[in-house]
């Protein structure tokens, strides 16, 4: 199985508490003003790799914690994300994904397109569009203060977004 991605980062500390192994996948809908990652916007752009070398460099870091989904727009590959994150899982690993979905749209269209298959092997959803003037150094994993860090478990049960702080 393949994914078309921007890049990864082996030893990231900034997508998520601990040292994480981050794929940015290409191609995002929402292109937020001031994004930081405006280069995986374009759908056209990027490369295809294979899941298993995905799976394999995640293997090779002993120091990892988890792996963090960030784009461009994961839930435009939620298909395929979601059988690799399913794999990293059975290597005790935990799976953070960013989206400029929110958590409610998501829900109600759990069923399209793989978002409800994502979700479920999703840890940690941090959820939003990022917003230029809402931008905020001060919290963690972020980009702007409307943006949630929600626990995927706790809220696909609930069956609304339950927030929890990193």
């Amino acid at each position: 199985m393949s994914l078309k991605i921007a890049g990864t980062v082996n030893d990231s500390i900034v997508d998520g508490p601990g040292f994480r192994f981050t794929v940015f996948v290409q191609g995002c809908p929402h292109r937020c003003k001031g994004c930081h990652n405006p280069q995986t916007h374009d759908f056209d752009g990027g490369r295809y790799i294979e899941s298993e070398e995905i799976i394999s460099k995640v293997k090779s870091n002993p120091l990892l914690d988890g792996v963090t989904f960030s784009g461009g727009e994961p839930f435009c590959q939620a298909e395929e994300l979601s059988k690799l994150a399913s794999e990293i899982k059975k290597l005790g690993m935990n799976i953070i994904t960013y989206t400029g979905y929110d958590f409610e749209y998501l829900y109600e269209n759990r069923s399209k397109n793989g978002f409800g298959k994502l979700l479920e092997v999703t840890d940690i959803l941090i959820d939003g569009k990022f917003i230029e003037e809402l931008k905020d150094w001060k919290i963690k994993f972020r980009g702007s203060s409307n943006q949630r860090c929600l626990d995927c478990k706790k809220s696909l049960d609930a069956g609304y977004a339950v927030e929890i702080n990193l």
